[in-house]
């Protein structure tokens, strides 16, 4: 195997990841701005401004699958190369709410389709002893794109008065149009070419290029493991890929409960609700970058030696005491150097859990025949859960005269209990992928008819 070639272009691949996180996260610092600019209601706001292209990252990753399938892998990453540069500069030049929504529904389009389409692409290029460490690579540039979005946004404040949250918005062209030249020049998966087009030439070619050593093997190997569950009508619904698709759910759904993606959006107004002022709130917000990116290098090291699952353990341990604690210091009017402390535990814990695992997880577990089908499924239950906690948890932050009124701790008790549920999920439930090959999985996982 050419691993210099294959790291290249999962490294491109990846880079959607790049450009996902740095879009999530750059509207954390155009989120006051705009609430002055705009003055529209606290839901309007949440509804359309902050969660708007979460939305749009449902459609995408909900409706992904068919086109990644009918048009292959390649095609699909370059189309989402185009999304991106087209809603970083609408949105950095919208003159009115309601067409920066637009154009922030466009780029979470993007974002949803290359949820399904990267990992999947990686997965599927890689071997089994090397797929957790390239398929957790999207999640790595994720978090370097949230780092760098955290940078940016501090660095850019003051750049252009009232219009620096447009630059902030704006400079995401630059990675989107490097991204769609370099993915121009990757080979299509060679397991599409042979489920979806019974291309088998094509697939040898792409094999070579990567290096295969058995290339007949290898053919036989994809082949007879489409054969173990495809068929012509096979459908992601069939009663055998129940359990596939309960795992696929609720890896999504913890994931989102865990409340990451509201810590992430309301970081710095979560930190001048503790007392910081609002610039030292942004720059404090690239320690959470930075910590993200840290522990993501830790978990890219141990997932294919110490596995998914104890991953997943370790990490569920520290949600479940830095949540608490975080609910503590609101209830207890604690420092915001002891608020800044565990936001940053939680945020380790995510990336060295979760965060490595998620996608990861998901991609594998599903067969050559639907993989794409079900990367778009797990995919949407953690874009629905994502765009739902960042559209109601506002009303935490926002309820200025009734019950919840200075009581923002509520929502990380609810995130904590979540946090413990997800501990008894894994501990009882999920099942380990370290080093097994897609087509061995598909045997472990799919049951009989």
């Amino acid at each position: 195997m050419n691993k210099a070639k294959l790291f290249m272009y999962s490294i491109v691949a990846a880079l959607a990841g790049f450009i996902f996180g740095f879009d999530t996260v750059v509207i954390s610092g155009a989120n006051l701005p705009i609430k002055e600019l705009w003055h529209t209601t606290p839901f309007f706001h949440g509804l359309f401004i902050m969660s708007a292209a979460l939305w749009g990252t449902v459609i995408g990753a909900l409706f992904a699958g068919g086109p990644i399938e009918k048009y292959g892998r390649k095609k699909v990453l370059l189309a989402i190369g185009i999304i991106y540069t087209v809603s970083a500069f609408g949105s950095a030049l919208a003159q009115d709410p309601y067409t920066f929504s637009i154009f922030r529904i466009l780029g979470g389009l993007g974002i949803g389709v290359s949820s399904v389409v990267a990992p999947t692409y990686i997965s599927e290029i890689s071997t089994a002893q090397m797929r957790g460490r390239l398929v957790a690579m999207y999640q790595f540039n994720i978090v370097f794109g949230i780092l760098i979005a955290f940078l940016s946004n501090y660095f850019l404040q003051g750049f252009d008065g009232a219009n620096d949250w447009r630059w902030m918005l704006g400079v995401l062209a630059i990675p989107s149009v490097l991204y769609t030249v370099f993915v121009m020049a990757v080979p299509e998966s060679p397991r599409w070419l042979i489920s979806s087009k019974n291309d088998i030439e094509g697939a040898k070619k792409v094999l070579a290029t990567l290096g295969t050593e058995d290339i007949d093997q290898s053919i036989r190997e994809i082949q007879e493991g489409g054969k173990h569950v495809a068929g012509s009508n096979d459908s992601i619904l069939k009663p055998k890929y129940r359990r596939i698709l309960m795992l696929a759910f609720w890896v999504a759904f913890f994931n989102q409960l865990s409340g990451i993606n509201f810590i992430l959006y309301y970081a710095p107004e979560l930190l001048v609700r503790a007392g910081v002022a609002t610039k030292d709130s942004l720059f404090q917000s690239i320690s959470i970058g930075g910590i993200n990116l840290l522990f993501t290098f830790v978990g890219l090291y141990l997932i294919d030696r110490v596995g998914r699952k104890t991953l997943l353990v370790i990490g569920s341990f520290g949600y479940i005491i830095s949540l608490a604690a975080v609910a503590w210091c609101f209830y207890a009017a604690a420092s915001p150097s002891i608020l800044l402390f565990f936001i940053l535990l939680f945020i380790a814990a995510h990336a060295i859990g979760q965060g490595a695992v998620i996608w990861v997880f998901i991609s594998e577990v599903f067969p050559n025949s639907v993989r794409a089908v079900g990367q778009g499924f797990g995919a949407s239950v953690h874009w629905v859960f994502a765009a739902l906690i960042t559209l109601i948890t506002p009303v935490f932050l926002d309820d200025k005269d009734g019950i919840l009124k200075d009581k923002p701790y509520i929502i990380f008790v609810f995130f904590t209990i979540m946090m413990v549920l997800q501990l008894i999920w894994v501990l009882t439930k999920v099942p380990e992928t370290k080093g097994v090959s897609l087509e061995d999985l598909e045997k472990k996982l799919v049951d009989k008819e």
